[in-house]
């Protein structure tokens, strides 16, 4: 299961009073700094900054006691949680619309050092300011953030992008998925002086989200991957979710002064975006009417990628082209790959720090390669599903020999909010696995329909098990999986995919990665060069 993230701060308690507040802090309130920031109350510890927010499932404000009584430095809380803060000794500072009119001031009682609760009107917009202030006040005049947005790969973007910026600059990056109104502002509280780039992730369920996202945080440079029917059913139509994710080009400064916005010119939805922007254009994809394209592509499973960048400089129309050996699992990573080096030759930077930065495992993609039950080696994606993410796995299995008589096996659940793309979005899975997979499970009443289809498809019948949930994927694993299975887990935690995961790995882990996850952990992590248009090989 994908650990929740908890970001560090670069934030202290006057941030909080004088972004909250509008005012100066008080000469008694010490600028004690915030350590880490988290919406979660099993995660904070001493020195944190709790936000209460009401989510689906439950209310933060029932956990304010608790967090306080964990030594949390401070707390933002709607009118529901100020007895409970109060009562739990924290400093109540009012910050609702109807105090504007009077000073902001901490109760007399208040003694340095002693938590605060801050009551908002509402907190996810009391973040934001939080995160803005910061962004805006409290940074690096030479700060320039790229955010990035798309339907698929916008975390392996974002990790990759800022791995390769790292090469040069020092840069912070939005700590795991924290992209949506509520995570982006605790990504830029960790924003200091320090910075000077800043990689961004940025998603959205509605149309306006990404514009909001964009003022709180200011990009200079937009990456959009791709436009595919993720959150459909929220939006509707396709069309729909191409408007959202403009939003981000059409908030960049002009050309003249800085903007930049990287385009996946393979996706003609994304092309259309070239209109919708004042920004300087800088087209990515698999052509020859991009700016930066790649051709020649070769997976290699575990041992990486092989291909070849073709750049065409804007100054002199000449064309350099590279042959490139890195450590990134499947074919579709090469979009991941050219998204990262756009955004370093954007920003200056040479072609021996873009490869580094591509090269460097903090960049990797998320697929998880670790030692399965019954010495198989299994592949963990299962941080989000969709149809294009789920055939580009299924790929990337293709690209790989199992150890010895070893099998593909697939096991693939429910991919949800696809809308009316529901159905053959499944089917067109289904169709992919039935001409990869050795051995088919599927999960859910969604992914019935994936089974379903690669039976019509010609799938043998006995290597075919569709399942009603994730217990029962998970016995009939434990029967199947045999030595040198290559295991790949792809679909939607809601129907616990993850959870198969965590039952099927192999419990000895002392005893170290399978034969091809120790593989992968040796062999992608070794020195790998390019070649220049000349021909000379150039140190990566």
């Amino acid at each position: 299961m994908a650990e929740r993230p908890y970001p560090s701060t670069s934030i202290t308690q006057h941030t909080l009073w004088t972004a909250l507040t509008g005012e100066i802090p008080p000469i008694e309130l010490p600028p004690l700094p915030i350590a880490h920031a988290a919406l979660d109350s099993r995660d904070i510890r001493r020195g944190d900054l709790f936000v209460a927010l009401v989510g689906q499932n439950t209310d933060g404000h029932a956990y304010v006691g608790a967090v306080l009584d964990n030594n949390a430095q401070a707390v933002i809380i709607e009118e529901r949680g100020r007895e409970t803060a109060h009562a739990a000794g924290a400093a109540i500072v009012d910050c609702t619309r109807g105090r504007w009119a009077i000073h902001a001031t901490l109760p007399a009682s208040y003694q340095p050092g002693a938590p605060i609760a801050y009551v908002v009107d509402d907190s996810v917009r009391a973040i934001q300011k939080v995160g803005a202030f910061q962004r805006l006040h409290r940074t690096n005049p030479a700060l320039r953030v790229v955010g990035v947005t798309g339907s698929v790969g916008k975390t392996s973007t974002k990790e990759l992008t800022a791995s390769v910026l790292r090469q040069r600059y020092t840069t912070h990056a939005s700590p795991g998925n924290l992209n949506s109104e509520q995570g982006l502002p605790l990504a830029l509280m960790g924003l200091d002086v320090t910075h000077t780039r800043a990689v961004l992730e940025m998603g959205m369920y509605g149309v306006g989200e990404i514009e909001r996202l964009c003022q709180l945080a200011r990009p200079q440079i937009g990456i959009v991957t791709n436009v595919g029917p993720v959150h459909l059913s929220r939006l509707g139509t396709i069309e729909r979710i191409a408007q959202a994710k403009s939003e981000l080009v059409r908030a960049l400064p002009a050309a003249e002064h800085g903007g930049v916005a990287i385009l996946n010119w393979d996706d003609e939805r994304v092309r259309a975006m070239a209109e919708m922007t004042q920004a300087r254009l800088f087209r990515y994809g698999l052509t020859d009417e991009a700016d930066l394209w790649a051709d020649e592509i070769e997976g290699m499973g575990m041992e990486g990628t092989r291909f070849r960048f073709h750049y065409r400089r804007p100054d002199t129309a000449r064309v350099e082209s590279l042959h490139i050996k890195a450590p990134l699992l499947g074919r579709h990573s090469v979009h991941t790959a050219l998204c990262a080096a756009a955004a370093g030759l954007v920003d200056g930077l040479d072609w021996n720090e873009i490869i580094a930065g591509l090269q460097t495992l903090a960049g990797q993609l998320r697929l998880v390669a670790v030692r399965g039950i019954n010495d198989s080696t299994l592949i963990d994606d299962t941080y989000n599903a969709s149809p294009t993410s789920t055939i580009a796995a299924l790929n990337l299995i293709a690209d790989i020999q199992p150890v010895g008589a070893g099998r593909r096996v697939a096991v693939l659940g429910d991919m949800l909010e696809l809308g009316s793309y529901e159905t053959e979005g499944h089917q067109i899975v289904g169709r992919r696995s039935a001409d990869i997979v050795d051995v088919l499970v599927t999960v859910g009443q969604l992914g019935a329909s994936i089974g379903a289809e690669a039976r019509e498809a010609g799938f043998a019948a006995e290597n075919l098990h569709i399942l009603p949930t994730h217990h029962d994927a998970i016995d009939l694993l434990r029967q199947v999986i045999q030595a040198g299975d290559l295991v790949l887990v792809k679909g939607s935690r809601a129907v616990g995919m993850d959870v198969i995961v965590a039952e099927i790995t192999a419990s000895a882990t002392s005893a170290g990665p399978s034969r091809a996850s120790s593989a992968s952990a040796t062999e992608l992590t070794s020195t790998t060069g390019f070649t220049s248009t000349t021909g000379e090989p150039v140190d990566g």
